[in-house]
C-alpha cells in the first residue's frame, strides 16, 4: 500500500540527474509525417493505427489507457486457468480464486439452476407487508453490497481524514446518471427504452406475462426517474463542501422518520452517532416517496433492482438480457468470452489475492525502485515550479510546498495483503460465492467504523491499469498494471518515460492542486489553507480551464462538459508542464541528440501521444461524454499540449495551426 520507509529513504538519494542503465533504443512507429503536427497532434501521432486498428467485437475500444484492461485480463485468466485446473489446500488464496474461477466457468451447472438462486430474495420481497419490513429488506441487501434506494459505506471523515466515519450516498436509479431520465434526444431515447426493454424482460424470465411484465418495468422505470428528480448532477457532485453534511443519527431519525433511521443502522450492524449525508435533497425526497408510493410498487421496484444485480450471475436468459441493454450504451457488437468476464469478476472480488499472483508473474522490483525515482523527480519539479508561480504569495506557496512534500506515494502493490479468510468459496455454488464475497466486502467496510484511518490501504486493484489520487489521505498511487509500455518501460530512454508515465505522476500530483483537492490541506482535510487573494487567483485560472474544453466537440455537435471534466483538464495540462520539467532535469532532457530522427523534446511529446492511443466506439464515446470526468482521448492530447509552450517550439507550431493558441491565452495554473 504505501511505500516502506526504508525504500523511500534508499531511492530519495537518487538526483534527477541520475543515468538510467541498459537503456534500449524504443522505436517510435506510425507518425504521419504528411500531416502538420499543430494542426492535429493525436492524428499525427496515432492517425495510422487509428485508422488501421479494429475494434474486437467483445470490446467498445481499442488501445492504451482503460481498454489495456482487456489484454491484463487475458493475462489474468492465464493465471486463473493454471491455478484452477490444481487441487489447492484448502483456504489459500490459490484456491479462493482458482475455485471462484471455476465455479463462474461452470455454466452447466448455472443454466440448470435457471434463477433459482434468486427465489427466495424474491419470496422475502413478496412477504414485505409495511414500511418497517420493507426497510428491512432494504438493510439486509446492504449487507451483501446491493444497494437499491439507500448507498452506504464507510471512508475516512472529510474534515477529520484520520478516522472513518458512516456515509450515504444518493442512490436508486438503474440509467447510468439522472441526466438520462431528462434528455429527449435520439441517442438518450434509445437508452430509454433499451433499458425499460430489458425490465420488461427481467420480469418475463421470473414469472410474470409480456403485458405485467411491460406495465412493471413501467412503474420501476417511473420509481426510478421520481428519485432522479433528487440527484445532484455530475457537475454539482464536483463541491466537495457542499457534499460534506455530517449529521447526528438523532437529527436524522427526526428528519427522516420514514427510513427509520436509527432501526436502519442497528440492522447494518453500524454502532454510530453520527453519519455524513452527501446529498441531503435526496434523502429528503426518499423519504416523502416511502409514503406516497404504495407499498406493493415499491416491492415491484425492489424485485427489479434484486434481479439487476445478479442478473449476469444467472443463466443465459439473464445475461442476454443484460447485454441487450448494455450494447446499446456501449456499442459493443458481442457478449465478452465467459473467460474473460470471470477474470473481472475474481479481480473485483478478491483482487488482493489475485493481485499478489498477479506481481510475481509479471512486475519486477526493479521496475519498481525506478518508478519511485520518477515519481520523486516530478515532486521536485513540481516544488520548483511553486516557487515560481507569479499569481501565488509566499505564505501560500510554503502552505502549497508543504503539502506537496507530505504526499505519501504508492507503487506497484500494497505493502500487505488484503485478508480473504471470510469469504467462502466452494468449486461448484458460483452464486453462494458471489454472495459470500459481496457480504465480506461489506463486514469489511464495516470493521472500519468509527476508527483510525488504515493509511496503507489501496482502493485499486495491482493489475488494474489507472493510477488516482486520494485527497483524504495526500497520497498518489500507481498499480502495477499501469507500469507497462506504452505508459512505462523500464529499458525505455527518459524522453518516453518522462512523456508517458511521468506525464501521469503529475497529473495525479496534480489532483492535489485541482479544484476540489486544493480544498485539503497536507493531512488530508477540509481545510483552507489559502489566502484570500490567492483562492481568487486559483479559481479565475480554473474557470479558464472550463472555458477552454466546453469549446472543444466530439461527434461533430456534442461539447464536452468543461465544468464536469475540470479536474481532470487541469492535471493534464499542469501534468505535462511538471513531467517536461522532471525530463529536461536529466541528461538526454538536457541534450539535444537525436534517436530515429526525433529530439529528445520531439519524442517526450509523441510519448504523450501514445499512451492515449485509443479508438472507441461512437456510442461508448457519447457515453464517455456524458459520464466520465476525464476528456476523451484526442481531447487529453491537443487540449492540454495547446497550451504547453515548449511543444510549440518542438514541433514549429505557428499561427494559423488550428492548435495554436497566443501565449496569452496559453493557461498556466501550477
Amino acid at each position: 500500500m504505501k511505500n516502506s520507509l526504508m525504500l523511500f529513504i534508499a531511492f530519495l538519494a537518487f538526483t534527477a540527474c541520475s543515468k538510467h542503465e541498459g537503456k534500449k533504443n524504443i522505436a517510435i512507429t506510425g507518425i504521419d509525417s504528411t500531416l502538420r503536427p499543430g494542426n492535429d497532434f493525436f492524428k499525427y501521432v496515432n492517425g495510422k493505427w487509428y485508422d488501421s486498428v479494429s475494434i474486437p467485437p467483445s470490446q467498445a475500444g481499442v488501445g492504451a489507457y482503460m481498454f489495456m484492461n482487456f489484454p491484463q485480463r487475458m493475462r489474468l485468466q492465464g493465471i486463473l486457468d493454471s491455478i484452477s485446473k490444481s487441487k489447492n489446500p484448502a483456504g489459500t488464496i490459490e484456491q479462493k480464486v482458482g475455485d471462484l474461477y471455476a465455479s463462474g466457468m461452470d455454466t452447466l451447472t448455472i443454466e440448470k439452476r435457471g434463477y433459482t438462486p434468486v427465489k427466495p430474495l424474491l419470496a422475502k420481497i413478496d412477504a414485505i407487508s409495511d414500511l418497517p419490513s420493507l426497510m428491512n429488506f432494504v438493510g439486509n441487501q446492504v449487507k451483501v453490497s446491493n444497494f437499491s434506494i439507500i448507498a452506504f459505506g464507510v471512508s475516512p471523515d472529510d474534515k477529520h481524514s484520520s478516522m472513518n466515519i458512516a456515509q450515504i450516498y444518493q442512490a436508486g436509479i438503474g440509467l447510468p446518471d439522472r441526466d438520462y431520465y431528462f434528455k429527449s434526444d435520439s441517442s438518450t431515447v434509445a437508452i430509454q427504452k433499451a433499458y425499460k426493454k430489458y425490465l420488461t424482460a427481467l420480469f418475463q424470465q421470473t414469472g410474470s406475462n409480456a403485458s405485467e411484465a411491460e406495465k412493471n418495468a413501467n412503474l420501476v422505470y417511473d420509481i426510478d426517474k421520481q428519485l432522479a428528480k433528487a440527484h445532484k448532477t455530475k457537475v454539482e457532485l464536483r463541491d466537495v463542501q457542499a457534499n460534506y453534511n455530517k449529521t447526528a443519527v438523532t437529527d436524522l431519525a427526526k428528519r427522516h422518520p420514514n427510513i427509520n433511521w436509527t432501526a436502519f443502522l442497528n440492522n447494518l450492524g453500524a454502532k454510530t452517532d453520527s453519519i455524513n449525508v452527501g446529498q441531503p435533497a435526496y434523502y429528503d425526497a426518499l423519504n416523502k416517496l416511502l409514503k406516497t408510493i404504495p407499498i406493493n410498487n415499491w416491492k415491484i421496484y425492489l424485485k427489479a433492482n434484486s434481479i439487476e444485480t445478479y442478473a449476469d450471475d444467472l443463466s443465459k436468459p439473464f445475461v442476454d438480457a443484460l447485454f441487450e441493454y448494455t450494447k446499446v450504451l456501449s456499442g459493443q457488437a458481442v457478449q465478452k468470452s465467459r473467460g474473460e468476464k470471470m477474470a473481472n469478476v475474481v479481480d473485483t472480488f478478491l483482487g488482493e489475492a489475485l493481485g499478489e499472483l498477479y506481481v510475481k508473474k509479471y512486475f519486477s522490483e526493479d521496475a519498481k525502485k525506478r518508478m519511485l525515482v520518477l515519481v520523486n523527480n516530478l515532486q521536485k519539479a513540481y516544488g520548483k515550479r511553486i516557487d515560481k508561480l507569479e499569481w501565488m504569495s509566499p505564505a501560500t506557496k510554503q502552505k502549497a510546498k508543504e503539502k506537496l512534500f507530505a504526499m505519501t506515494k504508492k507503487i506497484g502493490y500494497p505493502d500487505k495483503w488484503r485478508d480473504y479468510s471470510k469469504v467462502h468459496i466452494a468449486r461448484n455454488t458460483y452464486f453462494e460465492n458471489m454472495v459470500s464475497a459481496s457480504t465480506a466486502a461489506y463486514q469489511f467496510q464495516l470493521a472500519k467504523l468509527d476508527k483510525s484511518v488504515d493509511r496503507s490501504e489501496w482502493y485499486t486493484t495491482t493489475p488494474t491499469v489507472t493510477a488516482y489520487n486520494n485527497p483524504t489521505a495526500n497520497e498518489i498511487v500507481f498499480p502495477a498494471g499501469i507500469l507497462q509500455p506504452p505508459y512505462f518501460d523500464n529499458n525505455a530512454d527518459d524522453a518516453l518515460n518522462y512523456g508517458g508515465i511521468g506525464m501521469v505522476i503529475g497529473h495525479e500530483i496534480t489532483h492535489t492542486f485541482d479544484d476540489q483537492g486544493a480544498q485539503y490541506d497536507k493531512d488530508g482535510n477540509l481545510k483552507n489553507w489559502w489566502t484570500k487573494e490567492d483562492y481568487a487567483q486559483f479559481k479565475s485560472r480554473i474557470q479558464q480551464v472550463i472555458n477552454l474544453y466546453s469549446t472543444y466537440t466530439v461527434l461533430d455537435n456534442l461539447h464536452i462538459n468543461g465544468a464536469m471534466t475540470v479536474g481532470e483538464n487541469t492535471a493534464d495540462i499542469a501534468g505535462i508542464a511538471v513531467a517536461y520539467d522532471a525530463f529536461k532535469m536529466t541528461e538526454q532532457g538536457k541534450g539535444n541528440t537525436k534517436i530515429d530522427g526525433f529530439t529528445p523534446d520531439q519524442r517526450f511529446f509523441i510519448s504523450i501521444a501514445k499512451i492515449w492511443r485509443v479508438k472507441m466506439k461512437d456510442e461508448f464515446l457519447r457515453l464517455w461524454i456524458n459520464n466520465n470526468p476525464h476528456s476523451p482521448p484526442n481531447w487529453r492530447v491537443n487540449g492540454p499540449l495547446m497550451n504547453t509552450t515548449p511543444f510549440y517550439d518542438a514541433f514549429n507550431v505557428k499561427p494559423g495551426d488550428k492548435m495554436f493558441l497566443p501565449k496569452k491565452d496559453r493557461i498556466t495554473i501550477w
